[in-house]
C-alpha cells in the first residue's frame, strides 16, 4: 500500500502563493496517475488537478485553470501543486491521491477514482 504525506498547507493572504507537496513511501509513483483533490467544510471532494504516469496529461478543474500547476519528480518520490493568485473559494483540505494504474487523468480526477489517500494538509485564503 503506498503511504503519501502531504505537506506546504497553511494561511496565505489572497493572491498569495502555496506549493504543496505530497511525498511517498511503499512503492514506486511510476505506476500511478496522481491526483490533488480538496474538501470544503459542506462540500464534497473533488478533484482540482490530476497528471499522468508519464506526466504527459494533465488536467484542472476549471476554477484552477491558469492559477495551479501539478508536477512530478519520479527521483523523489514526490508530486507538487503550485498554486498562485489564492482566493478565498481555495480554503479547504488538500489530498493527495494515487489513481488505479490504467485511470485517464481527467476519470480521476471527475470520478473522485484513487486507490490510496493521503491525511490531507489544510490550506486558507483570508486576509
Amino acid at each position: 500500500q503506498l503511504q503519501l504525506v502531504e505537506s506546504g498547507g497553511g494561511l496565505v493572504q489572497p493572491g498569495g502563493s502555496l506549493r504543496l507537496s505530497c511525498a511517498a513511501s511503499g512503492y514506486s509513483l511510476d505506476y500511478y496517475p496522481m491526483g490533488w483533490f480538496r474538501q470544503a467544510p459542506g462540500n464534497e471532494r473533488e478533484g482540482v488537478a490530476c497528471i499522468s504516469r508519464g506526466a504527459g496529461s494533465t488536467y484542472y478543474v476549471d476554477s484552477v485553470k491558469g492559477r495551479f500547476t501539478i508536477s512530478r519528480d519520479y527521483a523523489k518520490k514526490t508530486v507538487y501543486l503550485q498554486m498562485n493568485s489564492l482566493k478565498p473559494e481555495d480554503t479547504a483540505v488538500y489530498y493527495c491521491a494515487a489513481g488505479p494504474p490504467l485511470t485517464i487523468v481527467e476519470d480521476m480526477c471527475v470520478n473522485r477514482r484513487s486507490r490510496d489517500w493521503g491525511q490531507g494538509t489544510q490550506v486558507t485564503v483570508s486576509s
